[in-house]
């Protein structure tokens, strides 16, 4: 496998923080997603680098081994367990420096791998996993109401998934087994499917919380009267209080998003009242608020 620098992949330095990193991670899969880009064979593989370094740099543990083990990173812990039983039987071990290049001693980390896939002479060890594979998923906002179930296409072979209700904009979910075929009899490795929330909807998400503005009229919002709302699973019939005030805000409880696997349980929504103004009043109008004026004096 030839050397892949993640960090020039993401256009990040090697000290970039986490933030960095996913930052540079959202903007290059706007770029070059295949939504964007149908039929770009090029930006299909940019993507799919782009989705590759990011898995291995926004995790601590993978970023580390990948820092010090290179593209051999996933079979860090074997090699490390390997080395150790050299050592223990009187063996130097190997010793590996990565540079800007890779390994410096490859000749020697070829050998070593060849031990572990029982070459003559050397030590057989377990297999190892395959390569964990990412890939984006587009839903509607509307599409996570309830759960459900999708067939996906994954090196060449289609998989059900499960879908939860709820599930979130960039939340990533992992289908055990599903990734690269595993080498010398290992397990394979597993997808990871990162889901891109679409909002078809009028309504402003933060969180499992919905918001919208209703516009009531002069009137009811003085004398108080109903309010037909949309919501998410149909319209409501809400009362307006009173001498409500322009920008008053009010709250639906449970009429917003569902809560990721917590079976029943929903957001709210909350509804900010804008109070219009009549305009192209009668004369009799103008006449009946020219009294209502007189009295309030």
């Amino acid at each position: 496998m030839a050397y892949i620098d993640y960090y020039a992949v993401l256009g990040v330095a090697k000290t970039a923080t986490a933030e960095e990193i996913k930052k540079a991670y959202r903007k290059l899969a706007r770029q070059y997603h295949p939504d964007v880009n149908p039929n770009k064979e090029e930006a299909t593989r940019k993507f799919k680098e782009v989705n590759e370094a990011n898995e291995v740099l926004s995790d601590p543990e993978k970023r580390k081994k990948y820092d010090q083990y290179g593209e051999h990173w996933e079979h860090a812990e074997q090699y490390e367990a390997a080395q150790r039983q050299q050592q223990q039987a009187g063996g130097g071990g190997y010793q590996y420096h990565q540079g800007a290049e890779g390994f410096h001693d490859y000749e020697a980390f070829s050998d070593f791998f060849g031990s572990m896939f029982g070459k003559e002479g050397r030590a057989k060890t377990k297999g190892f996993k395959g390569q964990d594979v990412s890939a984006t998923l587009r839903l509607q906002l509307t599409d996570i109401l309830t759960t459900q179930k999708q067939v996906l296409e994954v090196n060449g072979k289609k998989i059900r998934i499960t879908i939860p209700a709820g599930v979130a904009n960039g939340q990533t979910i992992k289908i055990a087994g599903h990734g690269g075929k595993g080498y010398n009899n290992g397990p394979n490795g597993d997808l990871y499917i990162t889901f891109d929330i679409v909002n078809n909807t009028a309504f402003e998400v933060k969180g499992n919380d919905l918001y919208t503005i209703v516009s009531i009229s002069l009137y009811d919002a003085l004398l108080g009267g109903e309010v037909i709302i949309e919501t998410l699973t149909g319209k409501v019939k809400v009362p307006v209080a009173p001498e409500t005030e322009n920008n008053k805000k009010i709250k639906l409880r449970g009429k917003g998003l569902p809560v990721y696997k917590k079976e029943g349980e929903h957001g709210d929504l909350y509804v900010t009242y804008s109070v219009v103004l009549p305009k192209d009043l009668s004369d009799k109008e103008k006449e009946l608020l020219g009294q209502l004026r007189s009295i309030r004096k």
